[in-house]
């Protein structure tokens, strides 16, 4: 039986695709389930509407969700890579926005590393190098995103597969702009911040999530075809 010489290519590069998409897939599931480790193991005082995500590294159980944003900056840099080689050939008209908003992503990507490889300042303890590398890293990552989704978004809409999450990217992004813009107004001591930081954060890892889930579908339909 004639067997196409190019077909275990294929394969491979289709196992690939899949292996990247769970990358992408575990990344949001990593992060959510040390961050939850961390906030568990805190003092009962802990309060998710009020505290900080990043204050959670000050816990007992802290290094855990330390290591959870290490891992979920690779897993995203190596679903990023996935995405880019997938979504790049619908692209040719507009290949510069595609270009600059991959570019972008990966660059959230490593802003998430450094994210948890610095710690915040202690709440009420000194400002630190660290705090300050931390903090500025948080709020670069936090703006990245929605610029690349929206740079990218573009390419999706001429796509027949990938067409579908178009609006998608664009509500996600338009909300992540818009909750980013109420936060620069937001005092320093607000009594809500944790759940306003959760809120932006659940926004941006649900897209990655979900373009994940899209690329492993992508990669499993051509399997079979």
């Amino acid at each position: 039986m004639y067997q196409d010489p190019k077909k275990p290519n294929i394969l491979r590069s289709l196992s690939v695709y899949a292996v990247l998409s769970w990358a992408g897939i575990a990344a949001p599931i990593i992060f959510i389930i040390s961050n939850l480790v961390a906030a568990f193991s805190s003092h009962p005082d802990y309060n998710f509407i009020r505290d900080s995500i990043s204050s959670l590294a000050w816990t007992p159980l802290g290094w855990v969700q330390t290591i959870g944003f290490m891992i979920m900056g690779l897993l995203i840099e190596a679903f990023i890579i996935g995405l880019i080689l997938s979504v790049q050939g619908g692209c040719i008209q507009i290949e510069w926005k595609f270009r600059l908003g991959a570019s972008i992503l990966v660059f959230f990507g490593f802003g998430v590393l450094l994210v948890g490889a610095f710690r915040t300042d202690p709440a009420g303890g000194l400002h630190t190098v660290e705090g300050t590398i931390h903090g500025i890293a948080a709020s670069v990552v936090y703006w990245l995103f929605p610029i690349a989704s929206l740079l990218i978004a573009p390419c999706l809409r001429k796509q027949p597969y990938w067409r579908n999450l178009f609006l998608y990217t664009i509500v996600t992004s338009v909300l992540a702009l818009a909750l980013l813009i109420v936060g620069v107004w937001l005092p320093s001591e607000v009594s809500w911040f944790g759940l306003y930081e959760r809120i932006l954060t659940l926004d941006e890892l649900m897209w990655i999530e979900i373009m994940a889930v899209w690329l492993l579908r992508l990669s499993l339909r051509q399997v079979k075809n």
